[in-house]
């Protein structure tokens, strides 16, 4: 509202709407009506997320369409932001709506709940996407103050500005600047933007979440965990377990399960692949280079599947020089599939591919990645220690001096360390 106060109403609205839907739902017997009621609700959602967030971009490719047959269309492109949240805010609304249809949850007779449900602060701007059936329980829970939840909560929480503050925003200007103009640095210093990107984003969603379920950990509400240390996966099928996991869970129960999953021919599970993760792609962001990074996420995922088969391999459990090898070339690929994820347009991504080869001369500028690395490292080995358990779970069981000791060193990154520039989360802009 800071922004657009009106826009408040648009989110009113269809709260209202899938509120009504879903006590309509649970009063009718009828499956055609039934079929019908669920159609709107989901229309309503996506047209308004399409309508805020996809005008200008297929506006845009329908000229690019008009201009193939000859004809002449002047695109109409509106002036206007994205209201903060709403991509999760529908995805979590249709996640009711569909439970609610399918007869898993009963319908919210209290406007009040399903309304902070749908907009519960710590997790409406970037997630995690909850299920009615978990986060409406504990917003329903009489809490009453204990120390755990306010320790815990504390604990994730400074963890989390040292994820964001002090790794991510000391990272974002080295990436900035040379994904602003490729051409101006040689390949080294495009290599670790490449690979600092994949820290960076991880970093500052990471953070993000990791501050998201401290502050709801304060008011005695569990959200789920949302990444769970993806960079060490051994593969695609890991990472995406890892990565996002509330929206994985997502396209897994609402998108793939109904296209029929794996029980369908080979054929139509890779189609139902492609279009799962191509989806997810364009769900990111308007722009096609999201749809090339969903379908190099998909690619990989079907090649590893296919390698797998054809040669019985299983990674073994616990460390192997051949998991640390797996896990090398998941990142590299991550990390490849991230350019298209960063870059502004298709041509700056190929221009970040081509220095990466093309210009170890060192005609052009190089950077000082060393500071950026040494945060990169940082969070990696942290993932290491927390492999097992959330951070906030695996300091609380640690010594007195030991603990102190981590808040103190967490304490000093944030207040002396942290970027000086103001970054907003990334993922405030999906």
């Amino acid at each position: 509202m800071a922004f657009i106060p009106e826009y408040i109403f648009i989110l009113f609205l269809i709260i209202l709407l899938d509120y009504v839907i879903g006590l309509t739902l649970e009063q009718i017997n009828d499956k055609k009506l039934k079929k019908f009621y669920l159609v709107l609700s989901l229309l309503a959602n996506i047209s308004l997320l399409a309508f805020f967030k996809y005008f200008n971009f297929i506006n845009l490719n329908l000229q690019s369409v008009f201009q193939v047959f000859g004809e002449h269309y002047k695109p109409y492109n509106l002036d206007i932001i994205l209201p903060i949240g709403l991509s999760f805010h529908t995805f979590q609304s249709m996640s009711y709506i569909i439970e609610v249809y399918r007869g898993n949850q009963k319908a919210e007779r209290h406007l009040g709940y399903f309304a902070n449900y749908v907009l519960f602060f710590p997790q409406m701007v970037a997630g995690p996407i909850e299920k009615y059936s978990t986060l409406g329980k504990e917003l329903k829970q009489k809490v009453a103050p204990l120390y755990d939840n306010y320790a815990n909560g504390f604990r994730l929480i400074l963890f989390g500005f040292f994820v964001k503050m002090a790794v991510a925003d000391n990272i974002a200007p080295l990436v900035n600047s040379v994904y602003e103009n490729p051409t101006a640095y040689n390949s080294a210093s495009t290599w670790a933007a490449v690979f600092l990107f994949s820290i960076q984003i991880y970093a500052d969603f990471y953070g993000y979440s990791t501050i998201a379920v401290g502050s709801a950990k304060l008011l005695g509400i569990e959200l789920m965990d949302n990444f769970k240390t993806p960079y060490l996966a051994i593969s695609i099928t890991e990472f995406w377990k890892r990565w996002h996991i509330s929206l994985t869970s997502w396209f897994r129960n609402y998108l793939y399960l109904p296209l029929g999953g794996n029980k369908v021919n080979a054929f139509k599970w890779i189609f139902n692949i492609l279009i799962v993760f191509i989806i997810s792609g364009i769900w990111h962001g308007a722009s096609w280079t999201f749809a090339i990074w969903g379908l190099i996420h998909a690619v990989f995922y079907l090649l590893e599947k296919l390698f797998s088969k054809l040669f019985s391999f299983k990674a073994k459990e616990g460390f192997r020089f051949i998991n640390l090898f797996l896990g090398i070339k998941t990142f590299l690929v991550v990390s490849f599939a991230w350019i298209f994820f960063r870059a502004e347009t298709f041509d700056k991504a190929m221009l970040i591919f081509e220095h990466l080869f093309s210009h170890w001369n060192n005609e052009g500028m190089s950077v000082n990645y060393l500071t950026p690395l040494a945060f990169a490292t940082a969070l990696i080995l942290s993932d290491v220690l927390i492999y097992y358990k959330r951070f906030d779970l695996w300091i609380k069981v640690k010594p007195v001096y030991m603990r102190w000791s981590f808040y103190t060193i967490l304490l000093f990154c944030i207040v002396c360390l942290a970027g000086v520039e103001s970054l907003p989360f990334i993922y405030f802009q999906f």
